[in-house]
């Protein structure tokens, strides 16, 4: 066998050993719900209602994979660790389900709801969504409240909450992070939620 065929088998045979390493490589689902079911210990079921709107989040974040932090000017998108929804989506389903925990309520996700109870309707914009592997997640959301059928709340209300949760270099654990930094923000709009209504004041927390 000459050099020249020795040549092209190897070559071909670097091509389907780098194919095979590809097509190997397994793409990997996150999700920002966590897998409990309810809190440990039961939520008092408020008097109104919910309905939490459609989440507005950055457009760098805005893709299907997973977009972390290298520094202060790099993001990395990382092809083989892809959200199980859209982002977008995600954080809506994470958060409804963490308010549905705090309130007592399920979100009426755009469904009619009871005609005689009050509406409380919560929209938010997350104006930061940061994953830095090895060191933490972070949320900067602006969300706002208002209620329907309440002749005493006849106007709303908007705060802003900023949350650091610490992560290791792992994916899961930036997930996990995300997840809990979801909680707390769910925990004080559920918070801020009751007191308006129970008219113990109308201050963000």
């Amino acid at each position: 066998m000459t050099l020249r065929h020795h040549l092209t088998r190897a070559l071909l045979l670097g091509s389907l050993l780098s194919l095979g390493a590809c097509s190997s490589t397994a793409l990997q689902y996150h999700t920002l719900i966590p897998a409990q079911l309810a809190l440990a210990q039961a939520q008092q079921p408020v008097d109104f209602q919910l309905q939490l709107m459609p989440v507005r989040i950055p457009v760098q974040i805005d893709q299907p994979s997973l977009v972390i932090r290298q520094n202060d000017g790099q993001l990395n998108i990382l092809e083989n660790a892809l959200w199980a929804s859209p982002p977008a989506d995600e954080f809506h389903d994470a958060l409804a389900f963490e308010l549905e925990q705090r309130l007592g309520t399920r979100n009426l996700s755009g469904l009619p709801g009871n005609p005689g109870q009050p509406v409380l309707t919560v929209r938010t914009d997350v104006r930061r969504f940061d994953s830095l592997p090895g060191s933490h997640a972070a949320l900067d959301v602006v969300w706002s409240l208002s209620f329907s059928n309440s002749p005493a709340h006849n106007h709303s209300l908007t705060c802003a909450t900023t949350v650091t949760e610490p992560a290791s270099s792992g994916l899961d654990s930036l997930v996990t992070a995300h997840q809990r930094a979801i909680g707390k923000l769910a925990e004080e709009i559920a918070g801020t939620a009751r007191g308006w209504f129970e008219q113990r004041g109308v201050e963000c927390r």
